[in-house]
């Protein structure tokens, strides 16, 4: 990530700390640390499992040039998207779950992977969000892709 996108993004995202002086300060220390930011304001974060995360992933980048910011845990288990404040109160999904108002989000510094967490797609400071409707495209595609997988392999057995 070039640093000025760098700088934007660690902006956008420190934006929404109760301290958004301390948030660019404490990665100015450690880029490598990972910080607790609240969701709900600027953005909310959709949790996927990784399973289903990845290639919906995938089918989204296939859809948009450039997909909003991604996260992902290191061990595969969780991929979150960054959507729209108030997304999750009219999502449903079996295993999905919402970081919205209320919740706080483990968040790397762009360009950074930390604690087990790190950027498919760093926020690039401009505010820019994953769209709800292109992602539940991308989820559609990807449920159906695994779902036809499973079917092959119960017709292989």
């Amino acid at each position: 990530m070039r640093d000025a996108q760098t700088g934007a993004a660690v902006e956008w995202l420190a934006a929404v700390a109760p301290d958004p002086l301390g948030c660019r300060r404490a990665w100015d220390d450690n880029p490598f640390r990972t910080l607790l930011l609240p969701a709900g304001t600027r953005w909310d974060v959709l949790l996927v499992p990784g399973r289903l995360g990845y290639p919906a992933f995938d089918a989204l980048a296939r859809r948009v040039e450039r997909p909003g910011p991604v996260l992902a845990d290191v061990g595969g288990t969780r991929v979150g998207f960054f959507v729209p404040p108030a997304t999750g109160e009219h999502w449903v999904g079996t295993g999905v779950r919402c970081a919205g108002a209320g919740t706080w989000v483990v968040v790397p510094r762009p360009g950074h992977a930390a604690d087990g967490t790190r950027w498919l797609v760093p926020p690039d400071g401009s505010g820019t969000l994953n769209e709800p409707s292109v992602l539940e495209d991308a989820l559609h595609e990807a449920a159906a892709g695994l779902a036809a997988a499973r079917g092959l392999r119960r017709t292989e057995a």
